[in-house]
């Protein structure tokens, strides 16, 4: 009995082979716009630590020929950066946390809450997303003016405790997600409305109100027209504001604007550095679920 060899022939994997040449282009793509808009970062770290005489040559040079660590104490010698660096975390700190304390009552109190024309408040509070900023703009100076908050933070801080919209929707999106089996749970404990805020619904929240954290921190760390409006003092202005006067008094000192430059985004990149797993988590939480 001739017993016949069986020979296995590997099978072409077309699949394995497009999908390889997919991730290739995919990755590729992924790292052309990485170093794209790293470009303009980079090119503000060279500029900063270049001498004066190196930053208008042509064609232009991208390693500075020596570097100048005495260019980020120019903005300091010439104006107050200090000062406008403690101004920005004051109003971009509280600002912040106004921003998710008050949206988080108020987005708790939407999607767990019954009372009378729930649905219909809830529309008419995210129907004042349409409104464009510049059409309130002129009323609520005359509001501010009345109050005699202009010249003064309050403008730019106090608006924010009042629940802004967008992060309305998103923490009652958040909420909305957590089973009610858990509230039907604390009732049945004795729990009331606040207790079931403040011990079950805030500390799983914690995701969403990063994202309002880090949202609302970065839009009041660059805010412009209004500290341009309310803010009249020199001692008083944001970094922003600062920036601006920093290049239109000195012009000629590249090397010093694009060093303040430096330094005014910093923060926000190490606050995103150290909180991108809440601003991740939240995005994917708040955004898709619910």
């Amino acid at each position: 009995m001739i017993r016949t060899a069986k020979v296995s022939i590997p099978k072409f994997q077309g699949s394995n082979l497009v999908e390889a040449i997919y991730r290739f282009f995919l990755y590729l793509a992924i790292i052309l716009g990485g170093v794209i808009f790293a470009v303009p970062f980079y090119w503000m770290i060279r500029t900063a630590l270049m001498p004066a005489w190196q930053i208008y040559i042509f064609p232009p040079d991208w390693i500075p020929a020596e570097f100048h660590w005495e260019n980020f104490k120019v903005p300091f010698a010439v104006f107050p950066f200090g000062r406008w660096f403690l101004n920005s975390f004051l109003v971009a700190g509280l600002g912040a946390i106004g921003t998710a304390v008050s949206s988080a009552v108020v987005g708790f109190s939407f999607a767990r809450l019954r009372f009378p024309w729930r649905d219909t408040i809830f529309v008419v509070v995210l129907a004042t997303m349409i409104l464009p900023e510049h059409v309130r703009l002129i009323p609520t100076y005359l509001l501010f003016a009345q109050l005699g908050w202009v010249n003064t933070f309050l403008p730019l801080i106090v608006p924010s405790w009042f629940a802004p919209a967008f992060y309305v929707f998103l923490l009652r999106q958040f909420f909305m997600t957590i089973p009610k089996d858990m509230d039907d749970s604390a009732y049945i404990d004795g729990c009331n409305p606040i207790s079931l805020f403040w011990h079950i619904h805030l500390p799983m929240s914690l995701p969403a109100l990063g994202v309002a954290l880090i949202f609302q921190f970065t839009y009041h760390w660059n805010e412009f027209l209004h500290a341009l409006i309310y803010l009249h003092n020199v001692n008083n202005y944001t970094v922003a504001l600062g920036l601006r006067l920093f290049q239109g008094q000195m012009t000629a000192n590249m090397q010093g604007l694009m060093a303040a430059s430096l330094l005014a985004v910093l923060p926000t990149i190490v606050i995103f550095f150290f909180a991108q797993r809440y601003f991740v988590q939240g995005i994917v939480v708040s955004g898709v679920k619910g």
